[in-house]
């Protein structure tokens, strides 16, 4: 853990401007499930934490056991080290990587409350409670120095209420900043202002958690749960009466409201158990109590059974059960189980059947399959429009209660809730006429501005114009804007206003503007078969050929690259059409070369899963410009086979590199041999630096998933003026034998100790015969093609093997398996 020393606090006060505030120090108060996983995301954009909690009341058994007191420093930080331990232990990591929480210093609010006086901004996250988080701000009061942010998570509580009594520089620095939990993955940061903020101060929030948090921020108006909250509480609370009217089991609701829909996997239900019962119904009561004049206020009374599971503890995960819980089965196998909510006992989750989903599985986009799911006269169908009626009137009439423009709510739901489409544009979709029809015909009519805005010929919330994406705004009852949206690159918008430069099945190529091209990859999970190899290799062509400035690959799906087409490699292996293997093979590694060696800038933009060929390619990019969520590796050998690429011959090359620069060579290769041959994959942009598949000199990381190809662009264009020319081929020094026999006994030790099978050891052995170059009798220096021949050798070696075929059929059909079952849920 890192340290702190304390400084006696400031009396000078003041309102820096936006552009001019910094941040290097930020405390934390409270550690908690979500003030600890704020500190870990405040440590993964580079800065230092001190992060506060209470003191126990008294040592527990095994401090007592151990001779400790009270006044054991132990003791009086045990309650933050634990749950910043657990935090740090638990899956997902709220953290990109366990080295970065040494950026964090523990503590309690009696010993070290004086550090926040060096802090730049504070954050409460404690209990939801208003006594005491006013008897926090008050003891901060004591230390903070003057002009020092300081802001509150609280997910509820009115924020005016939370600075009543507090100094005049306390009240203009102070508002609320409410993270989602987790904060790593979450993307939305909802700002609340108090009457007395001052504007300098909401501005630099809205810029600082868009630019260095990776934030959706959404400015809040101070009401009753906010936006998000608000909004995704009451589509909840409406399933649940909704669900019980029609006589809806748990498993079909989640059917029914999970990726199909453009909702997370984990749906209604799921999502129920994973957040809290206690929690949702937290929020709903105090929607319910605050909100006396809110039409649909009813649906915030929770339904009986949802009483009688809080009363029962049948909270969720944290209770062991909520609306599912998992039972051994008679086998001994683990079972899910599904709460009946009319006989409250738990039964075996059923897979349940709609044709309304059946008939529209195959439509891969939302706002096309949306349509078409209304169109639909089942059960399910009639559901699903009982519910989009009555979220639609009700977002309509919260604005201007919650938010003064209809973008906010749906940037909300997306980064908050995880909605693909937010409400109004989820409306859209469906046509916001015909909507509005349905919406009467159920007696549930919109807002009247609704009706204000299609008389005026009005009939779409968003547009676009000239490039620009715009929002419907109800209080001047014309387009605006939408402000941030001209710093983003969406490729939605790509597609819908301008005609592709190039295109064919697998990818499709734009012009970006200023002189740079985009390559967007559209397979199945943007597996890379002979379409993409084309279309890298036309892109660079034509960007050459006509002048362009540089080249972008980036694409908006959930997944960047699963790489390599493997049903295409398996069937040609099982005809062994080895001459056509070859030829592919070699195709790709000319195409990975013609990434390094174009004439023109070729920047990455990964995110998400971005796997063995994807991991290649950026591998040979000239830059990498990478989502912070970027999940990265070569998992070749997972499927029996070595990575054929160029990736294996890519790490020879940076150790060699990184022997001239004076590294050390043996352990560096040892490191990579143990990267390939474990199939690791970078949970983090940041821990693919640490693996050395990104690397620090060149390439970068974007918090912001919605700026990341904007940034690529960027990046592109610099390199192009810096005067970018054409790389010249390297020499490779390779080890040879003096390193080979290493690595052989090293995997030899593995085998014998059953951490490795025969097959595992065989693909180890070839991937160090790779990386050191063969069996040279000496050092040598060698061209990078001879590394590639020695990896297409390699590879098409063990494709003629029964255990990597094996293997390869046993990914398919898993991957078959769990498409035909989570249809539109592929994740990672």
């Amino acid at each position: 853990m890192s340290t702190l020393t304390a400084k006696s606090p400031s009396t000078v006060a003041s309102v820096i401007p936006a552009a001019a505030r910094k941040i290097r120090t930020v405390a934390v108060l409270g550690s908690g499930v979500m003030g600890s996983r704020i500190a870990c995301h405040f440590a993964n954009v580079g800065l230092k934490v001190v992060l506060l909690d209470i003191v126990p009341r008294e040592p527990n058994a095994a401090e007592q056991a151990a001779g400790l007191s009270l006044s054991h420093k132990a003791v009086r930080n045990r309650i933050v080290n634990d749950a910043l331990q657990f935090a740090l232990k638990s899956n997902p990591s709220p953290i990109y990587s366990k080295s970065l929480a040494d950026r964090i210093t523990t503590g309690n609010f009696d010993d070290d409350m004086p550090l926040i006086a060096q802090c730049d901004w504070i954050i409460e996250a404690v209990i939801e409670r208003l006594d005491i988080k006013q008897q926090v701000f008050a003891k901060v009061e004591q230390y903070r120095k003057a002009g020092t942010l300081i802001t509150s998570n609280t997910s509820g509580i009115p924020i005016n209420m939370l600075c009543e009594g507090r100094s005049d520089d306390f009240k203009r620095h102070f508002c609320g900043t409410h993270f989602f939990n987790p904060p790593r993955y979450l993307k939305l940061l909802e700002v609340i202002p108090t009457t007395h903020t001052d504007p300098e101060v909401v501005s630099f929030f809205m810029r600082y958690g868009d630019l260095i948090l990776g934030k959706t921020m959404v400015l809040c108006n101070d009401t009753p749960a906010f936006i998000a909250n608000r909004v995704g509480v009451f589509s909840i609370t409406a399933i649940f009466n909704v669900m019980q009217e029609m006589g809806l089991t748990v498993e079909e609701v989640d059917a029914l409201t999970g990726p199909i829909t453009g909702k997370p996997k984990s749906a209604t239900f799921r999502t129920c158990d994973v957040v809290g019962l206690d929690t949702m119904v937290k929020v709903a009561d105090g929607v319910y109590q605050n909100c006396p004049d809110d039409e649909a206020r009813a649906f915030f009374k929770i339904p009986d059974y949802v009483a009688k599971m809080v009363e029962n503890n049948w909270l969720g995960d944290k209770s062991g059960q909520g609306f599912y819980k998992k039972v051994k089965g008679a086998n001994g196998k683990s079972e899910i189980w599904a709460l009946d909510i009319t006989t409250m006992e738990y039964k075996p989750a059923a897979k349940p059947r709609f044709e309304s989903l059946g008939a529209v599985k195959s439509i891969e986009k939302l706002k096309d399959r949306l349509p078409a799911l209304y169109q639909q006269t089942d059960k399910g169908a009639d559901f699903l429009k009982r519910l989009g009626n009555l979220l639609c009137q009700y977002v309509s009439k919260r604005v201007p209660e919650i938010a003064d423009e209809i973008y906010k709510i749906d940037d909300a739901m997306r980064a908050g809730f995880g909605w693909e489409l937010g409400p109004f544009e989820q409306w859209d979709a469906l046509g916001v006429a015909n909507v509005v029809k349905d919406m009467e015909t159920a007696d549930k009519r919109p807002a009247q501005w609704v009706y204000d805005m299609l008389a005026a010929g009005i009939h779409s919330f968003y547009r676009l114009d000239k490039g620009k994406r715009q929002a419907y705004n109800p209080q001047t009852k014309q387009y605006e804007t939408i402000p941030g949206s001209e710093n983003n690159i969406r490729m939605d918008d790509l597609r819908a206003t301008q005609k592709a430069v190039w295109k064919n099945t697998g990818a499709t190529l734009h012009h970006l503007g200023d002189g740079v091209l985009n390559l967007e990859f559209h397979t199945k999970m943007n597996a890379k078969g002979s379409e993409i190899l084309e279309g890298v290799n036309r892109a660079i062509d034509i960007a050459e050929r006509d002048g362009y400035k540089g080249l972008v690959v980036a694409n908006d799906a959930e997944t960047f690259s699963a790489g390599a087409n493997l049903a295409m490699i398996l069937m040609l292996a099982l005809e062994e059409e080895y001459d056509e293997l070859d030829f592919a093979i070699r195709a790709f590694q000319n195409t990975m070369m013609r990434v390094r060696y174009s004439g023109i800038p070729v920047v990455l933009a990964p995110h998400g899963l971005t796997l063995g060929g994807a991991c290649e390619m950026s591998m040979h990019a000239d830059k990498v410009v990478a989502s912070a969520e970027t999940y990265i590796g070569l998992v070749e050998v997972g499927a029996g086979v070595v990575p054929g690429g160029g990736g294996t011959k890519e790490f020879a090359l940076r150790a060699s590199d990184a022997y001239y620069e004076g590294d050390i060579r043996l352990p560096l290769l040892q490191k990579y041999l143990m990267n390939i041959a474990t199939a690791k994959v970078a949970t983090s942009a940041q821990e693919a630096f640490e693996l050395g598949i990104f690397q620090r000199n060149k390439d970068i990381i974007v918090v912001n998933p919605n700026r990341v190809t904007a940034e690529a662009k960027r990046a592109a264009l610099e390199l192009y003026q810096a005067g970018y020319t054409q790389p010249t081929p390297k020499k490779v020094r390779v080890l040879g034998k003096s390193a080979l026999g290493t690595f052989y006994a090293g995997i030899a030790s593995l085998q014998v100790a059953g951490h490795a099978s025969e097959h595992d050891a065989l693909i180890a052995r070839k991937v160090a015969y790779i990386l050191c170059g063969g069996d040279l009798s000496a050092p040598t220096d060698v061209s990078e093609q001879y590394l590639l021949d020695l990896e297409r050798q390699a590879f098409l070696e063990l494709l003629a093997t029964r255990k990597t075929l094996e293997r390869i059929q046993s990914i398919l059909s898993t991957a078959n398996r769990f498409a035909t079952n989570s249809s539109h849920q592929f994740s990672t």
